[in-house]
């Protein structure tokens, strides 16, 4: 019978799909996928942070509450203190009115909301990422009608930033550009600039009349303070510019599922703040048209109550600092079993996410040889592993850099 749909051609290979399912169809029982991004229990479990789960267990006695739809720009607490989480309390752009934050579908759907809006009334379409950035932030800025150039990021010599790079190549971007910067944790690398350089970041970008698009994924998963992971997007704010913020509550509260994220835009007025405002709402409406109840309740009862506050500050800088303890112990291990090379970058890199410097080869004689799965650029989910699991890695990871060149 034929299809009116037989001249659909099959897509291309996603590279990180591709090694998800090649784990999956894996039949090891010592199997290990280290490209997944989402945080693992020292026993490998997807973890629900207990605050979440009281959280949930109050919404859930609430007879007062209904399924209605949410308005288009989301629950009206709930962006008022993502906002306020990621601009700090004593934030002069929101005293003065000229901050707009709606709810989006976490932080794939903030950046996608930003995008369209930009492609719709921003005078420029070039938007700049690093080099490399998250896989998805081509297809994103693309399919929404912006045109994408790169920075230089990383430094592959030095398995480090590449500054002077990054400097000159903004430097010479076309003026008006909409630039990405990772607030911190930066993905895939695990290399975020000092403060001493986020300034002086800050100053080319306002200098070219760049327009800062802020990819804010992991705030308090990096140090396990949600101040310092928020400082960079703070310096911006604080000169009176404006920059688009897009926020994810996956990681720090473990809500991958829910897609609870917020778009937030510092604008330079209160006027200017209410038109953008009034816009937004036209590019979310044919899109989604209001978004998810559930995840917007947990964040907002977690942020208004001041316990339950201080408990998830709690378990997310335990999180921080097991991702951190296990960057240690990958490090000693193969400091222990003399494995060629320099790997003091693991542990001078921040977040969930090392980029190794293991060649696409090494990586895939690790899969077949090892069951080991990993991005092909050779980046790990730190955050995927566990006591047990990094001798396994070591032992990999030595004997294919020893005999793999």
């Amino acid at each position: 019978m034929s299809s009116i749909l037989s001249n659909v051609l099959a897509a291309p290979e996603d590279p990180v799909l591709s090694v998800v399912f090649a784990c999956r169809d894996d039949p090891s029982p010592v199997k290990l996928n280290l490209s997944n991004g989402a945080y693992r229990t020292e026993e490998g479990k997807t973890l629900v942070l207990e605050v979440v789960r009281r959280a949930e267990q109050q919404l859930a006695n609430d007879m007062s509450s209904d399924k209605g739809y949410l308005p288009i720009d989301g629950l009206a607490d709930f962006n008022k203190l993502s906002a306020k989480l990621i601009l700090g309390d004593d934030s002069h752009a929101m005293e003065d009115n000229r901050v707009v934050t709606i709810q989006c579908l976490s932080g794939t759907g903030s950046l996608r909301v930003g995008s369209e809006f930009l492609a719709k009334h921003y005078q420029q379409r070039v938007i700049y990422v690093p080099n490399p950035t998250w896989g998805n932030h081509p297809s994103i800025f693309t399919l929404a009608g912006l045109s994408v150039e790169y920075f230089r990021y990383y430094d592959p010599q030095t398995r480090g930033l590449d500054f002077e790079g990054m400097l000159e190549d903004l430097g010479a971007a076309e003026p008006g550009a909409i630039v990405v910067l990772q607030a911190c944790a930066h993905n895939p690398t695990g290399i975020d600039p000092t403060l001493e350089q986020w300034e002086q970041i800050r100053q080319i970008v306002r200098s070219k009349g760049l327009l800062p698009f802020f990819d804010n994924a992991y705030q308090g998963f990096a140090s396990g303070n949600l101040d310092s992971d928020a400082q960079a997007v703070r310096m911006f704010v604080a000169d009176g510019g404006e920059c688009f913020i897009a926020q994810s509550f996956a990681k720090n509260m473990g809500l991958y599922g829910e897609r609870i994220g917020a778009l937030t835009i510092v604008c330079t007025s209160e006027d200017v703040a209410r038109k953008v405002h009034s816009q937004l709402l036209l590019v979310v409406r044919p899109m989604y048209l209001s978004p998810p109840m559930h995840g917007a309740s947990i964040v907002t009862t977690i942020l208004k109550n001041s316990d339950m506050y201080k408990d998830w500050t709690i378990e997310l800088k335990g999180m921080a600092h097991r991702i951190i303890s296990m960057r240690q112990k990958l490090y000693e291990a193969l400091q222990a079993r003399g494995t060629p090379g320099d790997w003091s970058h693991i542990i001078k890199q921040i977040g969930m996410f090392s980029f190794t410097g293991l060649t696409e080869k090494q990586v895939r004689w690790m899969a077949k040889e090892y069951h080991i799965y990993m991005t092909y650029d050779g980046r790990i989910s730190i955050a995927s592993l566990c006591s047990k699991t990094v001798p396994q890695l070591a032992d990999a990871i030595h004997a294919t850099v020893t005999r793999i060149a």
